[in-house]
């Protein structure tokens, strides 16, 4: 999830290219109705989103016992890697701008790990 359109698409594209089925959503208030839609394996999670906090989100998420072993890798403009303890605990944090082959490490790492 990213408020950003075009950062979406992008990551769509990645990783639809690399095998993975992708759904996307711009805004975080209808997250948890799409989770109980689409049943995610992970969920990609942008710190700024608009006007909600993506830190926020990721804690609900893993203080809820329906969601809260989705892995969850936030990502953000911030470089600073201790936004994994200051946050809502996600699994993983991506610094944007990213390169593919780390956005596509780390989602093959969380989904391993939670198989």
């Amino acid at each position: 999830m990213d408020d950003d359109k075009d950062i979406l698409e992008i990551i769509k594209y990645i990783l639809e290219d690399s095998g993975y089925e992708v759904e996307t959503l711009a805004e975080g208030r209808s997250l948890f109705d799409r989770i109980k839609q689409h049943e995610p394996d992970l969920i990609l999670l942008d710190i700024m989103l608009g006007n909600l906090d993506g830190r926020e989100l990721c804690k609900t998420l893993k203080n809820q016992q329906e969601t809260k072993n989705i892995p969850v890798i936030l990502i953000s403009a911030s470089h600073n890697p201790g936004i994994l303890t200051q946050t809502g605990s996600p699994d993983d944090f991506i610094a944007k701008p990213f390169d593919i082959d780390v956005l596509l490490s780390a989602v093959s790492r969380q989904l391993k790990s939670a198989a």
